[in-house]
């Protein structure tokens, strides 16, 4: 499937594959005051998509795609961005809506959607 040219690009701090999965899940239950995403500690539960952040992303006026690290260093070698970040991919360019320090400074999942419906209505 060919994503659309005008969406945005949830990137995780995270590797993909089975075994970053289980050892992500278990440092947000050990240790989760030092768990490396904010992102996914605001989205995701212990083991899923929170519900909210479901519905949050389909009532977005742009498609979104969800890539782990590894997947965009490999996908965007050419940006240097520290992670988690927020994307919006349009006529062929990539830019950062979100940086991760704008991610980090959101308290509840309630403040990163306001964030997100800024940056996507400008």
């Amino acid at each position: 499937m060919q994503p659309s040219s005008n969406r945005l690009v949830f990137v995780y701090n995270a590797d993909s594959g089975l075994f970053n999965t289980a050892s992500d899940i278990a440092h947000k239950l050990f240790s989760p005051d030092t768990y490396a995403c904010d992102l996914c500690a605001l989205t995701h539960g212990y083991f899923s998509m929170r519900k909210r952040w479901g519905a949050f992303i389909e009532s977005l006026p742009l498609d979104s795609e969800f890539l782990h690290r590894d997947q965009f260093r490999e996908r965007y070698p050419e940006i240097d961005a520290a992670l988690p970040a927020v994307f919006r991919h349009r006529d062929g360019k990539l830019v950062e809506l979100l940086s991760a320090r704008a991610i980090g400074d959101c308290r509840s999942l309630g403040e990163l959607e306001e964030r997100i419906r800024a940056v996507v209505v400008e």
